[in-house]
């Protein structure tokens, strides 16, 4: 890559790798897989700059790749989730404020959502995506994001019960 790329890179990759790993522990629950999601998504993005024509089209193009990074690696059966009897310790997690409990709660009920399911609700609720955006995000009808949707908050509900009625869907 030529250096005007490699600097239009480097810009792009600083503006938006907070949100992007963000993003990733929203949709699998971990900020030591998030970050290797991350990389992974700007890793790819890196190798094929140069072919990426429409540069508005970024944002989604690493969402996507992200997106199948997270849902290919739930599907692996080294990585699938243990239950066990007793919780770890949430290393450097702040509890002292309610937003933070909150957002715990709801990360830990993420987790029990299938990870397409999952990966819905994070673009749908809490990236602001809207049915037409979280559908090219994902490479899939509106209908199946519809159902997608319907299907997480349904298990979500299960498990936190009332606490999702004040979410609400960006768009």
């Amino acid at each position: 890559m030529d250096d005007a790329s490699e600097r239009e890179f480097a810009e792009y990759f600083r503006a938006r790798r907070d949100a992007v790993r963000r993003t990733a522990y929203l949709m699998c629950g971990d900020w030591h897989r998030a970050d290797d999601h991350a990389q992974a998504a700007f890793v790819a993005l890196h190798r094929h700059w140069r072919r990426i024509r429409d540069r508005k089209a970024l944002d989604a193009w690493v969402r996507r790749t992200l997106v199948r990074a997270v849902v290919d690696e739930s599907r692996r059966p080294w990585r699938r989730e243990r239950f066990t009897a007793e919780l770890p310790e949430n290393d450097g997690v702040p509890s002292a404020s309610d937003a933070v409990a909150t957002r715990h709660v709801l990360v830990d009920g993420l987790r029990s959502v299938p990870a397409r399911q999952r990966a819905v609700l994070v673009l749908r609720f809490l990236d602001g995506l809207d049915v037409a955006g979280t559908a090219a995000a994902l490479g899939c009808s509106e209908g199946t994001v519809k159902s997608q949707t319907s299907h997480g908050l349904a298990a979500l509900r299960a498990v936190l019960g009332d606490a999702l009625d004040d979410l609400r869907p960006a768009g």
